[in-house]
């Protein structure tokens, strides 16, 4: 009998789930706890990451004023780069290496968050830098022991990067993106403050907001944990489990807030309520997809951002093209959803009533273009590009793009269907215009 209504168990395959994530403090306000935690955390020498524009914000101050007034020795890495690369790390890894840090913080979107888990990894456990990148790109090593610990202060209410063991990078060679998956790099704490989205351009909101809604649909999506082959022992289990009861709970909730808050959060930066809501969204979303993995639109996303040519998006740094994480998953995200809807039509269904879809009269057979219409009104409320022709690709791009997209097999194995490179050429090409 499967566990809360999921399928039963089938041989070979796996009978428990495990849940995991960082301890969260949420409030407004709160970053100014972040020296009392550090400190009680140990940490007497700290290395603070951000990035350039943060560093501009009261925010910064308020972090750095309350390590030093903890008593700490703060050195400060403020040259993160946006969307990060191999070579960004490895930056950071390099400056992590010099300071000799005994603890982390990490003020700033995932961007910042995710090269500070990259620093403390490589400064702490030293290695070729694809040793630890997931297999087939990579080796796949194991990180062999504990990291420093890290406090994670999100300033965006969108990659849920704070409460997750994955780091995310560019790999310049490959030209798509890929990443480091392991417990060891779950931050230690995250310190949520909804006040950081105050001054956030809406059209940052829209993009990271996406991705929040896309972690939870995803997620509550995957294939069943129960349909995924059992780890060889039980400390191998993986993060990207498939849907389970645990992170359930945490997608639906999401998914609701999403289609409450939005798009009301995008179009009036004035509007707390729904702005700190989507915060909430946001970390829900990333305990979920911490405990369950996401799938198809994130692999396909990795080669739409890794790809991109001279896409310059309104609200992000114009000095070098850039197609925003969030932007890049939710361009896809529509012709996915048609495709897997098959493989479970009522979660596919529930989900787009979630985010306020009309399911009267609605049948198990129409929860593809249920779910994939409701993505698409979102996308059009706040101000989307029209799939992956409006940020610059063509029909002739198709097979790059699928390329790119393969090796991201961690992400696409997680899927309720079968991705294979014929069926991602299909789905890239059905996302190149959806309106």
């Amino acid at each position: 009998m499967g566990c809360c209504h999921y399928p039963p168990v089938i041989e070979g395959c796996d009978s428990a789930f495990t849940v995991d994530t960082s301890r969260i403090t949420f409030g407004r306000g709160c970053l100014s706890e972040v020296g009392d935690r550090a400190r009680a955390l140990g940490m007497k020498r700290v290395a603070l990451f951000s990035d350039a524009r943060v560093a501009r914000l009261k925010h910064f101050d308020t972090v750095l004023q309350s390590l030093r007034a903890a008593g700490l020795d703060v050195a400060v890495c403020t040259d993160v780069h946006v969307e990060p690369t191999d070579q960004s790390f490895l930056d950071a890894a390099r400056f992590a290496s010099e300071a000799k840090p005994d603890g982390y913080v990490s003020l700033g979107g995932g961007s910042v968050i995710d090269t500070c888990k990259a620093a403390n990894l490589y400064a702490t456990h030293p290695a070729d830098f694809l040793a630890y990148v997931n297999a087939p790109v990579g080796e796949g090593r194991p990180v062999p022991g504990p990291l420093k610990p890290h406090l994670a202060c999100p300033t965006t209410s969108g990659t849920g990067s704070e409460v997750t063991g994955i780091t995310i990078f560019d790999l310049l060679s490959m030209g798509a993106k890929t990443g480091i998956a392991s417990p060891a790099l779950r931050p230690t704490e995250a310190l949520i403050d909804p006040d950081c989205t105050a001054t956030l351009p809406g059209e940052v909101v829209a993009a990271s907001g996406l991705d929040v809604l896309s972690h939870a649909l995803e997620s509550y999506t995957a294939r069943p944990y129960t349909r995924r082959p059992a780890p060889v022992r039980p400390s191998l289990r993986p993060m990207s489990q498939g849907a389970n009861p645990w992170s359930d709970l945490g997608c639906r909730e999401a998914l609701r807030l999403m289609g409450l808050y939005l798009e009301r959060g995008v179009k009036d930066a004035n509007d707390h309520e729904a702005r700190e809501q989507l915060m909430w969204a946001s970390t829900l979303a990333g305990i979920a997809f911490g405990n369950a993995g996401v799938h198809a639109p994130h692999g396909m996303a990795y080669a739409v951002a890794g790809k991109v040519r001279d896409f310059h998006p309104t609200g992000y740094p114009d000095d070098e093209p850039l197609v925003p994480h969030g932007m890049a998953v939710i361009v896809n995200a529509p012709a996915v959803f048609r495709y897997t809807a098959t493989a479970s039509p009522e979660r596919h269904l529930e989900a787009a009533g979630h985010l306020g879809a009309d399911l009267r009269d609605a049948t198990p057979a129409d929860a593809g273009e249920v779910l994939a219409g409701r993505l698409v009104h979102v996308m059009r409320a706040v101000g989307m590009p029209n799939g992956l022709s409006g940020v610059g690709y063509t029909g002739a791009d198709v097979d790059a793009l699928t390329e790119g997209a393969f090796p991201q097999q961690r992400l696409l194995q997680n899927a309720p269907r079968e991705m294979t490179r014929p069926v991602l050429t299909e789905l890239f090409h059905q996302a190149l215009r959806y309106w």
